[in-house]
């Protein structure tokens, strides 16, 4: 389906403007409600550094508690959204997602680590980030050892085997856990959730979510060029190899920022970019910001029924599998219908 350069400006800017009054609606809703003008004058005077004349505790709850909730949320939802559309613009296969080579198991186990050995919040994050870079550095090397006639399908296979690996680590650390209060904390991590992250969670892992955009983003024009065979994108000046290494190395470091800083939340990077070549073409260069916008403000949204929908606050890596799961059935039986 060819989608006008128009439609395609359209929908991304309506979306990049629904994301925004999300955002602001994110604010102001919860146990404890705040009118939109209050979070306008909070955020406002947190930057100028002036006085807001609201109630403390309501200046405390949107600028120390929900905007680095909703700032988190749409980091991590453009974060995973962008490295699932370049996952799977590089393996010409619209089913595989940030997971594939087995950075969540790697992030995992990496902080599972970490609150095994009651090290502090800062550590967690390290050791989680560690964790993934550890894990895609390792699918990589053994990958490149073992290349058979297809390097993808064997990158593929040994991501599947590193993330294996790596997830019966995790097991192991959860046996090894103090059942009272280590194991507790290792498996509401696993689950994923915003509902602890500070400013300065935010601080360490954003910078190296933007690096990992700035990349891809950079990249946009060649990876639609892998679209076509590799001989042909060798004959159009492209090193195919070179550029398939740079594309994995951004998209993990996303990966791992993300994780790292809300834990384990699937589904985003395989549900999202299809949402986005439905509304802007197939073209990398349009999926790539429409995935941005578009898997911020699906995380949003996600995130803030969590919080406000329940009287219990479910974890937003367990909503985004309800939503993951049959989308994920109807896109394997729509590809399998086209295999026929």
């Amino acid at each position: 389906m060819i989608i006008s350069r128009a439609r395609f400006a359209l929908a991304l800017a309506l979306s990049a403007a629904a994301v925004i009054g999300l955002a602001a609606v994110s604010l102001a809703i919860g146990r404890f409600a705040v009118a939109p003008g209050d979070v306008l004058r909070a955020l406002w005077s947190s930057w100028a550094g002036t006085a807001s004349g609201l109630a403390p505790n309501a200046q405390a709850v949107i600028v120390e508690v929900r905007a680095p909730r909703v700032a988190a949320a749409l980091a991590v939802g453009a974060a995973l959204a962008a490295a699932g559309a370049s996952y799977q613009a590089l393996f010409k296969n619209p089913l595989v997602s940030p997971d594939i080579l087995g950075v969540s198991s790697g992030c995992s186990l990496g902080a599972g680590l970490a609150i095994l050995f009651s090290l502090p919040i800062g550590a967690i994050q390290a050791l989680a980030f560690a964790g993934g870079l550890v894990a895609v550095g390792l699918v990589i090397l053994v990958g490149g050892l073992i290349r058979g006639r297809d390097p993808l399908l064997s990158l593929v296979l040994t991501g599947v085997v590193v993330g294996s690996l790596f997830a019966a680590g995790v097991a192991l650390v959860k046996y090894l856990a103090d059942p009272y209060s280590q194991l507790p904390a290792l498996t509401f991590w696993l689950l994923g959730s915003f509902a602890s992250v500070m400013p300065r969670d935010l601080i360490a892992a954003v910078p190296a979510i933007v690096l990992g955009i700035v990349v891809l983003a950079l990249l946009r024009w060649r990876l639609d060029v892998l679209s076509l065979s590799e001989d042909e994108a060798a004959s159009l000046g492209v090193a195919v190899g070179p550029l398939r290494f740079a594309v994995v190395v951004a998209a993990t470091l996303v990966t791992a920022a993300a994780v790292a800083l809300a834990g384990t939340i699937g589904w985003v990077g395989l549900v999202v970019p299809h949402a986005a070549r439905m509304l802007g073409g197939a073209a990398f260069v349009r999926v790539l910001p429409l995935s941005l916008v578009l898997g911020a403000g699906f995380l949003l949204v996600v995130d803030t029924i969590c919080r406000v929908a329940f009287a219990t606050e479910v974890p937003p890596g367990v909503a985004t599998a309800f939503v993951g799961t049959p989308a994920f059935l109807l896109l394997l039986g729509a590809t399998a219908r086209k295999g026929r």
